[in-house]
């Protein structure tokens, strides 16, 4: 299973599923990542958290615990 967190910068992947329980869950949804969203990683910080991405012609950024959350490919 490949997460957000191990995604390179650079590379675009496409959300398959939502992993992580109750207020977690719909807080990565209301930030739009949901399933079959596109994902592009621009950068992540010099210590590895956080992480930023494109999603929905904005910038996010999203922790490391959550973006494990996050199944792609």
């Amino acid at each position: 299973m490949k997460t957000l967190r191990d995604v390179k910068v650079g590379e675009t992947v496409t959300v398959v599923k939502l992993h992580g329980e109750g207020a977690v869950k719909r807080r990565i949804m209301d930030m739009g990542i949901t399933k079959n969203t596109s994902i592009y990683v621009r950068k992540v910080a010099p210590l590895g958290d956080p992480i930023e991405v494109t999603v929905r012609d904005y910038e996010l950024s999203i922790r490391k615990a959550d973006a494990s959350m996050v199944e792609v490919q």
